[in-house]
């Protein structure tokens, strides 16, 4: 990419950034007051966070699996989180503060799928995958099961939670994940030269010098672990990882080192965008923003899917 374009690229992000913060700050059926401001401002910072947290993840994701369907969920850790916040919501109620239980599915879900994919010192692409898959859909069942059992009350707030909500009133829940998504986001940035390589292959990696291995378990930890925790903060937001590296990837190139801060960037306006639409689609109600991520995500997600079979067929 020249410099002229990239310095181009960086004024629209930029721009439609601020408009879309000026949207999602605006919208909203309840006039501003000084508290609202402060539930906006909190809301708006979520959202900037877990959309540029999911979009980063999913372009590390992609990469590391050479997988362009791959998004932040893929190793089942939303299945995870899903299953310990929901169970503490049916068998204590109001009593536990729910990222925290979620939080601690997601990890044991990560570091479980890590030590059962794990074969003779190498973790497999395809071991890994396969593993994501059983336990998520062990989990899922777990949830559905849950979820049948509850009484309507609590069946009402897992729902919600499951469907994305970007309203938190913690500010210290907030700094701890938006410190946790920073340091996630540069990690994988110090490795864009390594993720370049092994987006080709893990041969022509290796050949170069790159550790893969090494490279591959430190990005798949440090990527987990922030969509665990932006999985217990904002429940299930669904596919932002998976549409808006490609919508970066267009506008900036394959090199990661562009590519990162793009996805960081149209990841964080994609949520904002989607988050003021939940707040005004259906006045004076609130759709989860889950809802919208997934109506916007879902034909792309088709096309993507059927542009990848033709390619194959060929």
């Amino acid at each position: 990419m020249t410099g002229k374009k990239s310095i181009n690229t960086f004024l629209f992000a930029a721009a439609i950034f601020a408009a879309a913060a000026a949207l999602n700050f605006f919208s909203g059926p309840v006039p501003l007051s000084r508290d609202i401001i402060a539930l906006r401002l909190i809301r708006l910072s979520m959202a900037v966070t877990a959309g540029a947290g999911l979009a980063v993840c999913g372009t590390v994701f992609q990469a590391l699996l050479r997988n362009p369907l791959a998004e932040p969920y893929i190793l089942g850790v939303s299945s995870g989180a899903g299953f310990g916040a929901i169970a503490c919501a049916v068998f204590f109620g109001g009593a536990v503060f729910l990222p925290i239980p979620a939080f601690i599915g997601a990890l044991i879900t990560i570091f479980a799928v890590y030590y059962l994919s794990r074969s003779g010192g190498r973790t497999p692409i395809h071991s890994l995958l396969l593993t994501g898959i059983v336990i998520n859909v062990i989990f899922s069942s777990f949830i559905l099961f849950l979820i049948s059992t509850a009484t309507t009350s609590v069946l009402h707030d897992a729902t919600w939670w499951l469907l994305g909500n970007l309203q938190i009133f913690d500010t210290r829940l907030l700094a701890f994940i938006s410190v946790l998504t920073v340091c996630g986001g540069l990690v994988s940035f110090f490795y864009s030269r390594e993720l370049n390589a092994i987006s080709l292959g893990e041969e022509e990696a290796i050949h170069l010098g790159i550790k893969t291995e090494q490279v591959k378990s430190i990005l798949f930890l440090v990527t987990s672990i922030v969509t665990a925790a932006l999985v217990s903060a904002c429940g299930l937001i669904g596919f932002v990882g998976l549409i808006v590296p490609h919508i970066s990837r267009a506008l900036s190139g394959p090199d990661h080192r562009k590519l990162i801060p793009t996805a960081a960037a149209f990841g964080a306006t994609f949520m904002l965008i989607s988050d003021a639409i939940s707040r005004t689609i259906m006045l004076p109600a609130e759709l989860p923003v889950g809802v919208i991520t997934a109506f916007l995500g879902g034909p792309f997600f088709l096309i993507l899917l059927k542009r990848s079979q033709r390619l194959k067929s060929k």
